[in-house]
């Protein structure tokens, strides 16, 4: 897993080979964006101690949706460090175990990639601690406004802290080479406009569940990839 360091005294990237997990810093208190996959717990323990931190700072895990790359580790943090797991009212059954992981509808490009995310290890049954919903504000990063996204997954959620211009993007919207729509979508016209919705909030750094974050020109790369993603319809 590599450390990345996004803001300085304030957010690093915990980047492992399939996807990204975040940690927010607030002084004493770390708030983690997604948590990687299971048996990941101690790389990411380890990163917070690089920092000169503990991991029992960690006050909360927020997972952006329900896919294995995101919740994996979640579980087992929360379970040594008593930190609080949220996510979204409508993904959490599914985080929980009670449903089954929704199935995307595939274009034809994406099912190799697809069968190649399905080798990071599968998710274990996780608790969650607070179910959300849009508009809710969390205490973390001068006020973190939850927005629900739909389309990658029904309770997808981007996490916006407005007083920070930071939005984490969760697997709506992917940084991979290029901006672009996220992949893997349970509904595609949905998450189409959600990445108009995300845009639309302007933020100067972007944080993706795929790819580096977006800290250059940023509004206006989004701004023009989700005009694209609607024009295509891809």
């Amino acid at each position: 897993m590599d450390l990345v360091e996004v803001i300085p005294e304030r957010l690093h990237m915990l980047r492992f080979p399939i996807g990204q997990a975040y940690l927010w810093r607030d002084g004493a208190d770390l708030t983690l964006i997604d948590a990687g996959h299971a048996g990941g717990a101690a790389a990411i323990e380890g990163a917070i101690r690089s920092l000169g931190l503990r991991p029992e700072q960690l006050q909360r895990i927020v997972l952006t949706h329900c896919h294995r790359d995101h919740v994996g580790a979640a579980g087992e943090l929360a379970a040594r460090w008593g930190a609080e797991v949220l996510a979204h009212r409508l993904d959490a059954p599914v985080i929980r175990g009670d449903l089954p992981v929704p199935e995307p509808v595939l274009l034809e490009w994406e099912r190799p990639l697809y069968a190649h995310g399905l080798t990071v290890p599968q998710a274990p049954p996780t608790r969650v601690d607070r179910e959300l919903t849009d508009g809710e504000v969390l205490p973390f990063g001068g006020g973190a406004v939850i927005v629900h996204a739909p389309g990658h997954t029904a309770g997808s959620i981007g996490v916006h802290l407005p007083s920070h211009g930071v939005l984490f993007t969760g697997d709506c919207i992917a940084g991979v080479g290029q901006v672009m729509l996220g992949v893997f979508n349970v509904d595609r016209a949905e998450a189409i406009t959600t990445f108009g919705r995300l845009a639309a909030l302007s933020p100067s750094v972007a944080c993706f569940g795929h790819g580096d974050p977006l800290t250059v020109d940023t509004t206006a790369v989004l701004h023009a990839a989700a005009e694209a993603a609607g024009a295509s319809g891809t």
